[in-house]
């Protein structure tokens, strides 16, 4: 199995020199189980390069949708193979309040976008998971889903094939002031051993408590999830649109003296775009 994030970022792209080395675009990550299949998290606007690789295939691409926040599904209509005809494309909507389905696909209409979905060419098939199914197959790979803690609630996942688990988790408050769709605990069994957690790391102590009940966690709490999973390893996600390269350096720093001083065997970083991992290497 291998991971590429494409979009790094929470909330809005953020372009400029101080947003390089770890990347501008919103949320979108691409899993290849062993079987080859393509599976995507999220289509924020790290879609669009990823799409200029896809473009060059003709086998079915999944789409696992966390929300219909703009910054999860404003990069799908410059994903080139919606433009490619007969092109099979799967997309699981997120478990929202109130459920839209569609909501991918009507930001493609009326004033907001030249091209409406009526005329695309491919062939987009979105498919609701009923709220009581919590794991199906997505070609080899096996999928889990658990209700995430966000305004308009939402959907993390867990990909499992050739004995490796990946999990993710963004746009999740741990701890929110209003009512759980999750607890804490119940996140650690969904991610328990994983190879690896992305988890939503936007905020930091000192954003709290003016950002409390926005819908995201701060760095030190994905810290102790990722060490009460006993996971292998953590990518902090989601971030910022405020913080420039040197400050999530700055994140990751105070993270690992935190990790150091649990004397947890926890590996974190913080995501960019353009890293691959091989979990089979």
């Amino acid at each position: 199995m291998q991971l590429t994030f494409y979009g790094v970022r929470g909330s809005i792209p953020t372009p400029g020199e101080d947003f390089v080395r770890y990347g501008g675009n919103t949320a979108c990550v691409h899993v290849v189980p062993g079987d080859g299949t393509d599976i995507i998290l999220d289509s924020g606007t790290g879609i669009r390069l990823l799409g200029e690789k896809l473009i060059k295939k003709t086998t079915p691409i999944h789409i696992l949708l966390t929300h219909n926040h703009w910054d999860h599904i404003q990069g799908f209509p410059f994903f080139t193979p919606i433009y490619q005809p007969e092109r099979e494309i799967n997309i699981t909507p997120g478990l929202t309040t109130l459920p839209e389905y569609d909501a991918i696909m009507k930001q493609m209409q009326g004033s907001v976008f030249p091209v409406p979905a009526s005329a695309l060419q491919s062939n987009i098939v979105i498919t609701p998971i009923p709220d009581s199914t919590n794991h199906w197959k997505i070609g080899s790979a096996s999928i889990a889903r658990l209700p995430m803690n966000h305004p308009g609630k939402g959907s993390a996942y867990s990909i499992t094939d050739q004995g490796k688990k990946i999990a993710y988790i963004t746009d999740n408050e741990l701890y929110p002031p209003y009512k759980k769709e999750t607890d804490f605990l119940t996140f650690v069994e969904f991610a328990r051993d994983a190879d690896l957690i992305i988890h939503d790391a936007q905020y930091m102590t000192s954003d709290m408590p003016a950002k409390s009940g926005w819908g995201h966690s701060v760095a030190e709490e994905a810290v102790k999830l990722a060490m009460a999973c006993n996971a292998k390893r953590l990518a902090l996600y989601s971030h910022d649109p405020c913080r420039t390269d040197d400050d999530i350096d700055a994140i990751v720093s105070h993270c690992n003296q935190f990790i150091a001083a649990a004397e947890s065997p926890l590996e974190m970083f913080a995501a960019y775009e353009g890293l691959t991992i091989d979990f089979c290497e």
